[in-house]
């Protein structure tokens, strides 16, 4: 499956390593790399990860990564994983001040 990372995830990514590279610009790289190893790990397991609580949708998932959750949607018919969002998993989606 091809993974695709849309324009929001990668805004809020962004977002989220500068936030880390304030404390630590190493934490930043690592954070970065495992998580780029994880979600390329997505395309041999896409169903590894639980259904999304967020959406009503079965091919929705959130997957918890340190203190983050990644929303992802596969599309079979197109052999695509969308990776749609990350935010801080202890705050409500779209409240998170790290990734405004």
């Amino acid at each position: 499956m091809k993974i695709i990372r849309t324009s929001l995830f990668i805004s809020q990514l962004q977002k989220s390593l500068i936030f880390i590279a304030k404390d630590k610009v190493s934490a930043s790289k690592d954070f970065r790399s495992k998580l780029n190893k994880s979600i390329s790990e997505l395309d041999n397991f896409p169903y590894k990860y639980r259904k999304s609580i967020y959406f009503e949708d079965e091919n929705i998932r959130d997957m918890v990564f340190n203190a983050y959750t990644i929303i992802y949607q596969i599309d079979e018919p197109k052999q695509q994983i969308k990776i749609l969002e990350i935010f801080k998993k202890n705050l409500p989606r779209g409240n998170n001040n790290e990734n405004n």
